[in-house]
């Protein structure tokens, strides 16, 4: 009977160390889920799969994309805000969340509370672009004269109403009396894929997710909406320079833990993630899509998100910009 007390006491010891080591396994000793609340072949989706790659090999385990698109990317962020905070969900949002509040009344997520704000990961500049075969222009102002002489002809894709395709579409009807007609899609990919296919006539789209097709000369790219020209593409003007003054518009991304995420795992993220963007296959990738590789983390990052909704908002009000 001793003995037999004595095997069971050194069985439960065993197992109780066991736990214990079980429990104290660093982060992450499991695949991490990346929501991307876009359909992929989009802007979110061109940064999101190669920072995933790079992570998977520093962390040593896989980052699984989970695209969810749908009502301009607010359905995805929902389902990130819902996700257990234990540090193997993560969200990969972009402008266009700061644009929500103003076009969705109803979310039930809020952007500034139900996350916890890691880095901004790129910021590449809009860039208007047209089927070349749908639209016979070659400049912004050629793009300009043809609308209004073709009031009906001319739509415009973006990545869903509240995105900030949509409201760069907004904008730019608003400085120069183009009568375009929005067309929103379920993501950046659907609509590019329409435009090539001459379904629509032109987007304002993210240059990550353009690039490639720019340079595979299945669309064309009039101007970029920067105050200087991308060196991804040094031959195609800023819009001030093509006729359109004060017409800057970046979409740009960044990543987010939903709230309650630990902060030593938020950290240790941040840092890896850092890293990755540091390496140089990201940075060259990065220049490809027409982004620098930005430095803005933490609190610093929130606070940049603070002043995009407010700066948004005021564009909403001012456009006049509603739900199609």
């Amino acid at each position: 009977m001793i003995r037999a007390i004595g095997r069971l006491a050194l069985a439960a010891l065993t197992l109780g160390a066991l736990a214990g080591a079980q429990a104290a396994d660093p982060w992450p000793n499991k695949p991490i889920t990346l929501i991307v609340p876009f359909p992929a072949g989009g802007g979110t989706d061109a940064f999101a799969r190669p920072l995933s790659t790079q992570l998977s090999k520093q962390l040593g385990k896989s980052i699984v994309i989970d695209n969810r698109g749908g009502a301009g990317g607010t359905l995805g962020a929902s389902v990130a805000a819902k996700a257990a905070p234990d540090g193997y969900t993560f969200f990969m949002g972009a402008a266009h969340h700061a644009i929500a509040p103003s076009l969705y009344p109803k979310l039930d997520y809020d952007i500034e509370k139900s996350f916890i704000p890691l880095l901004l990961v790129a910021n590449p500049p809009q860039v208007i672009v047209i089927n070349p075969s749908k639209v016979p222009v070659n400049d912004l102002r050629g793009l300009i004269d043809y609308a209004k002489k073709n009031p009906k002809a001319m739509n415009y894709g973006s990545a869903g109403n509240g995105s900030a395709h949509h409201l760069a579409g907004e904008q730019f009807k608003m400085l120069t009396g183009a009568p375009i007609t929005h067309v929103p899609y379920r993501g950046a990919g659907p609509a590019l894929t329409d435009l090539i296919t001459g379904q629509i006539e032109m987007m304002f789209d993210g240059l990550g997710s353009s690039s490639q097709h720019i340079k595979g000369g299945k669309i064309k790219a009039l101007a970029v909406a920067s105050t200087k020209r991308s060196a991804a593409f040094p031959d195609v003007p800023t819009a001030a320079e093509a006729g359109v003054p004060n017409y800057v518009v970046s979409t740009w991304y960044g990543l987010w833990a939903p709230a309650g995420t630990p902060k030593d795992i938020v950290d240790k993220m941040t840092s890896e993630v850092q890293k990755a963007m540091a390496s140089e296959e990201l940075k060259t990738t990065w220049a490809n899509n027409g982004s620098e590789v930005p430095s803005l983390t933490g609190a610093a990052f929130g606070k940049f998100v603070s002043s995009e909704i407010r700066r948004w908002g005021d564009l909403v009000r001012t456009s006049g910009a509603k739900l199609d």
